[in-house]
C-alpha cells in the first residue's frame, strides 16, 4: 500500500485569491510575480496552468479601465457568478447572518482576523484562510466548497470568461472534477433590489432546494497554522 503525501498548494491558493480580487493597479503590478509563483509550486495541472497564464496575460495587457469594468460587470451584477459563497447557499434568507458569524469565528480560532470592510464568505478571503492550512486539511476544506466552485465555474464558462480557469483550478485542487449544472438566469438588478411586499413573510429566495447546490458545512477546526494571514 503506497502513501502519497498531499501536494503543497499554499502559494497557488494565495495566487488564485489575488486573481479573483478586484484588478486594481496594485494587483496588476504584481501579475508576473503571481504567474511565477504558480509555475514554481507546480500544484496545478499544465493544461489549467496555461489557461491561468492566458488570464494573467489578458489582465496585464489590456486597458486598465476596461479590465476593471469587466470585473464589476462579471462578479458584482449577478448572483450566479457572485464571489460571496453564502449568496449561493443562503441567498437572502435569515440563515446567512449566523453562517457569516460562524465562518468569521473559524478564522479567529485560527488566529486570523478580518478587516472591517472584509466579508468572511468572499472567496478571495476564504482562499487566503485555506492557504494557511496544512495540505491535507486545505484539500478537505476546498472539497466542502467544491459544489459551489463548480456552479460558479459553469456560470463563468457560459459567459466565455477567462476567470473560469481560476474556479477550474480550485475544483481540481479539491480533488474533484468539474461537471455541468443548470444555471438559473440572474434576475434583473431592479427586481433584486425592489422593496419586499409588506407582511409577505420572510424571504426564502436562494435557500437550497433538492435540485440546487447544497450548503457548506465548515467542520474542520485546525490549530496548526502556516503561511501569511489574509
Amino acid at each position: 500500500m503506497s502513501f502519497h503525501k498531499p501536494v503543497t498548494t499554499s502559494s497557488s491558493l494565495k495566487v488564485l485569491a489575488h486573481l479573483l480580487s478586484y484588478p486594481d493597479a496594485q494587483l496588476r503590478s504584481h501579475l508576473m510575480e503571481l504567474k511565477g509563483a504558480l509555475h514554481f509550486e507546480k500544484a496545478i495541472a499544465p493544461a489549467r496552468l496555461r489557461e491561468l497564464d492566458a488570464l494573467i496575460d489578458n489582465l496585464n495587457g489590456n486597458d486598465a479601465l476596461d479590465i476593471e469594468a469587466q470585473y464589476v460587470e462579471l462578479f458584482d451584477r449577478g448572483r450566479s457568478t457572485s464571489l460571496h459563497l453564502f449568496e449561493h447557499v443562503h441567498g437572502d434568507s435569515r440563515d446567512r447572518g449566523p453562517a457569516m458569524i460562524d465562518l468569521a469565528q473559524t478564522y479567529e480560532k485560527a488566529g486570523l482576523y478580518l478587516s472591517p470592510d472584509e466579508m468572511p464568505d468572499y472567496l478571495p478571503v476564504v482562499l487566503q484562510f485555506v492557504s494557511t492550512q496544512p495540505a491535507q486539511q486545505a484539500r478537505e476544506f476546498l472539497g466542502e466548497m467544491a459544489h459551489i466552485f463548480n456552479a460558479i465555474f459553469n456560470a463563468l464558462q457560459q459567459r466565455s470568461s477567462a476567470y473560469a480557469s481560476v474556479l477550474g483550478a480550485l475544483i481540481e485542487l479539491a480533488g474533484e472534477k468539474a461537471y455541468p449544472v443548470k444555471i438559473v438566469a440572474d434576475e434583473p438588478l431592479d427586481a433584486v433590489w425592489e422593496e419586499p411586499i409588506v407582511f409577505d413573510g420572510c424571504s426564502v429566495k436562494g435557500q437550497a432546494q433538492p435540485d440546487q447546490v447544497q450548503p457548506i458545512h465548515f467542520v474542520k477546526k485546525v490549530s496548526a497554522m502556516t503561511g501569511a494571514t489574509p
